[in-house]
């Protein structure tokens, strides 16, 4: 069993961000893992336990407003806002560590990811970036329907566990329900009515309810800080993914000439969850030779 341990950082608001250490005190690399939106940092664990067996050390965090962090007084859930943290949280690592983090993020921590990696904010504090499903350019699509997800139950809640494990198996038919839902219990949080509701701030959500108004404004960013990438870079797609097809993964490859790419059958936006043991393969081989000093 991998020992973990709970840290804290301090984000660019003052916001207090924690998150779970993986691993020993001497590492060989140092992997800083976010998670996607409405997610938490317990969507890591499997990744984290299986690199810190292969002898690096992964910190997966709870992004602002999700999970155990703060909720943000200043509402601000931008794209820019999340990637300041990230900076935050990687430029600490460093000083602490003696290590430059890799950041392995997905969807939103993706973007988080590239925008901090792409800004003045991180130079010199990453070895490297992995973007897991996710480019500047995205189906609008497959946007909108996540959004509607995270939508319909984010005021109402659930009146059980059970109740909310049944709205995900509706959401993702192709993975089987889990007997176990202790995992999902940790992305719930009870309400002072009983219920249970997202571990994240409403405000998160009805902030991307004008996603598409903004999308062409989202994407060109992207794209700018995308092409200021002089770190390694890795993009891991799901092969039947809602967000990231053909035309996506070539706009960002002309973007990152040296960026390296992955294609993983049998997995959807999710790719974590679908095929972690592939995913988790990908990574490991990525981080051979990584200069992580």
């Amino acid at each position: 069993m991998t020992s973990t341990e709970r840290l804290e950082f301090t984000g660019s608001e003052g916001n207090r961000l924690v998150a779970d250490r993986y691993g020993a005190d001497s590492p060989r690399g140092l992997v800083l893992l976010a998670h996607g939106g409405g997610q938490t940092r317990h969507s890591w664990g499997g990744t984290a336990r299986a690199l810190a067996a292969e002898g690096i050390t992964a910190v997966t965090m709870d992004q602002r407003g999700h999970g155990d962090s703060d909720w943000v007084e200043s509402s601000a859930y931008d794209f820019h806002a999340f990637a300041s943290d990230m900076a935050c949280a990687a430029r600490q690592l460093k000083e602490t560590t003696g290590f430059r983090p890799a950041i392995v993020g997905a969807s939103l921590g993706g973007l988080a990811g590239l925008f901090a990696a792409g800004s003045e904010n991180c130079k010199d504090a990453l070895a490297a970036l992995v973007l897991v499903d996710i480019t500047p350019k995205m189906k609008v699509d497959g946007v909108r329907r996540i959004i509607g997800f995270m939508s319909e139950h984010s005021q109402q809640g659930f009146a059980s566990v059970e109740e909310a494990a049944d709205a995900i198996s509706a959401y993702l038919p192709h993975r089987p329900r889990p007997s176990d839902l202790s995992g999902l219990s940790k992305n719930l949080r009870q309400g002072d009515d009983g219920r249970l509701r997202w571990h994240w701030d409403p405000k998160f959500i009805s902030s991307r309810a004008d996603a598409d108004k903004h999308a062409g404004e989202v994407e060109a960013a992207g794209f700018e800080a995308a092409k200021r990438l002089k770190i390694p870079v890795l993009l891991v797609r799901g092969r039947e993914s809602e967000l990231v097809g053909e035309n996506e993964v070539a706009a960002f490859i002309e973007a990152v000439p040296h960026a390296k790419f992955t294609d993983i059958a049998g997995a959807r936006h999710m790719v974590a969850g679908d095929r972690n043991d592939v995913f988790t393969d990908a990574l490991l081989q990525f981080f051979v030779g990584l200069a992580w000093r």
